[in-house]
């Protein structure tokens, strides 16, 4: 697992490292996705690439993110892929680790300048936070708390799809906490802009960091309690109840959704 902590050491040629090209994930074809590369072969293949952003240790090791140009990779060698290309072929703790990874460069790609006067950012804090280098505002990397929620109906668990995106899966209900609601809150207020239907007896279940981009997704139960499905078709494109028996395909076990929607079954 990766030791979220400040590296007080310096760069190292045994240092793992976490390389993207953007948004995608460049793993070596010459060995398993979740054999990490090391800063000297890095720096061997790719060039001077720089510190790197700072994720703490792993088994450890000093661990970083860093960018390079997608022209650098050798077709040969290097494979490139969202992170989605990952889920369920390595560990969860190692996903974890490229979510962590990936979450870095973008916050570091997105905070070059200060959102109060627009002046050059560094890092401060162990390279936790960027800093405005004139008025000394600083920003740390963001998380966007979402709620996801398993509605059941007696034996039957209410699944959705999404409006606009072609997954294949029938998955729970989800969405953004807006300023100054509860989680709870927002999981009553989902639902009934949703699908338009009640629930009550919210409770918590587990959370789970989703890098796309920058998510915590906190699960909940939740049970009907009146109303019927009437769907907003921007949010949702289709929306019933099901049984164990009349599944459509579902999320992986390796999601927060897969998880609730086996939970939900396994103790009926």
């Amino acid at each position: 697992m990766l030791e979220i902590k400040t590296i007080d050491e310096s760069p190292a040629a045994s240092d793992y490292i976490f390389i993207f090209v953007k948004d995608n994930a460049v793993i070596s074809l010459q060995r398993p996705p979740d054999q990490f590369w090391l800063r000297g072969e890095v720096e061997g293949a790719f060039g001077d690439v720089g510190v790197g952003a700072p994720l703490g240790y792993w088994a450890g090791r000093p661990s970083y993110a860093i960018e390079v140009d997608a022209q650098c990779l050798n077709v040969m060698e290097h494979m490139s892929g969202s992170l989605y290309s990952l889920f369920g072929r390595v560990s969860d703790v190692i996903f974890a680790a490229y979510g962590r990874a990936l979450q870095m460069l973008a916050w570091q790609r997105d905070h070059q300048f200060c959102g109060r006067c627009g002046t050059l950012t560094a890092p401060t804090d162990g390279g936790k936070a960027l800093a405005c280098v004139d008025c000394g505002h600083s920003a740390y990397p963001r998380l966007n708390p979402c709620v996801i929620v398993a509605v059941g109906r007696g034996e039957q668990l209410l699944l959705a799809t999404a409006a606009g995106r072609a997954t294949g899966f029938h998955s729970t209900l989800a969405g953004f906490i807006e300023p100054g609601e509860s989680a709870e809150q927002a999981v009553i207020r989902e639902v009934q802009e949703e699908v338009g239907i009640g629930v009550n007896n919210v409770r918590y279940f587990t959370s789970q960091p989703w890098p796309f981009p920058s998510q915590l997704m906190l699960g909940f139960f939740a049970d009907h309690s009146d109303g019927e499905i009437v769907i907003d078709p921007t949010e949702i494109a289709h929306a019933d109840w099901y049984g164990r028996d009349d599944l459509p395909t579902v999320p992986p076990p390796q999601s927060i959704a897969g998880q609730l929607i086996h939970h939900f079954f396994a103790t009926r």
